[in-house]
């Protein structure tokens, strides 16, 4: 089996990210004012995943809280599902222990690196490093399910896990797909793409909303319900306020659709390089690199550019914060 190369290239609500003297960097002329709503952590985030982060102690955080769960050494993070938490070493070793009761621990050997995973009630799902989807009973570790998927060299370290609705299994995939498996028949029902890159083309955002089906990967955003709606865009972030859609851009966009995709808005900030992003009471906030955060109504009629300070290192994303190190910045 190939190796496969777990590269971050964004944020969604992490990365760990450099500067770079040679590009054009964002330099805004109308700065307000000094962001003053800041906190900090009790250690420095050492791990990231789409909802969950691990701090240097172990401990691990939440988008809205502390979880009074240790994930054991020589396992890494890969999310918080359905009560519990999830580990795994590189070589398959898979551990749950649930975050209420931290005794009760359920341990698999599947022998292959984990990208990620997820829980509803006894099923686990699990997406494989190599693309393979599976089904297990969490009480017998029987295996339910086994679906190979395309061949891929190379991902986004934002890698989504299994979402479980009703009843069916919705894998987001490692080669840019959406793969709907029926639980009460263990079968693949249907595959749809969302975009069709060589490599970096793993889903980075999914959801359902309005009934839809909504999955992004780096280069494309789908909408599927009855018929399939695809726009084209090189993403950096995405959110959703319960009305909208918000994205960031490689070029510097802040951008709202309809939840069919259809463009509301757009904001334009030359060079900006975005890091993570929010959208909470009727505002949006856009963390930027340099040190700034955009703050815009909703309908993105108007903005505001205040400074904030941002050091290196991995960023988190939570409900009303951007976690940076061991530092925050709310937006609350």
């Amino acid at each position: 089996m190939k190796k496969l190369l777990l590269v971050s290239l964004l944020s969604l609500s992490f990365v760990l990210f450099t500067a770079c003297s040679s590009k054009r960097v964002f330099e805004p002329e109308d700065v307000k004012d000094d962001w003053e709503k800041y906190g900090s952590i009790e250690e420095t985030i050492v791990d990231v995943t789409s909802d969950v982060a691990m701090l240097e102690n172990r401990k691990v955080i939440s988008k809205d809280s502390d979880i009074d769960v240790l994930i054991d050494e020589d396992y890494r993070l890969i999310a918080s599902s359905d009560g519990w938490i999830i580990s795994s070493t590189i070589d398959g070793k898979l551990r749950l222990k649930q975050i209420d009761a931290t005794d009760i621990v359920e341990e698999f050997e599947l022998k292959k690196t984990v990208a990620s995973a997820s829980v509803d009630d006894d099923t686990l799902a699990v997406l494989f490093a190599d693309n393979e989807m599976a089904l297990y009973s969490i009480t017998t570790k029987e295996l339910l399910l086994k679906e190979q998927g395309g061949n891929t060299l190379a991902v986004d370290s934002r890698i989504v896990a299994p979402y479980f609705l009703d009843a069916v299994v919705v894998f987001p995939t490692l080669d840019g797909k959406v793969v709907i498996i029926s639980r009460s028949k263990n079968k693949k029902l249907r595959a749809s793409i969302v975009s069709s890159e060589d490599n970096f083309n793993n889903i980075i955002y999914f959801d359902i909303i309005d009934r839809k089906i909504v999955a992004a990967t780096a280069n494309q955003i789908l909408s599927m319900s009855k018929k399939e709606v695809r726009e084209k865009y090189e993403i950096r972030n995405v959110t959703y306020n319960g009305l909208s859609i918000f994205l960031t851009t490689k070029q510097g966009e802040i951008v709202s659709l309809t939840p069919e995709l259809q463009l509301n808005a757009k904001l334009k900030f030359p060079f900006a390089h975005f890091l993570g992003l929010i959208a909470r009471n009727d505002k949006v906030y856009a963390l930027e690199k340099e040190g700034y955060l955009i703050v815009a109504p909703s309908d993105l009629s108007s903005y505001e550019i205040y400074e904030v300070d941002v050091d290196e290192g991995f960023v988190f994303v939570g409900k009303d914060k951007f976690y940076i190190n061991d530092e925050f910045i709310s937006v609350e």
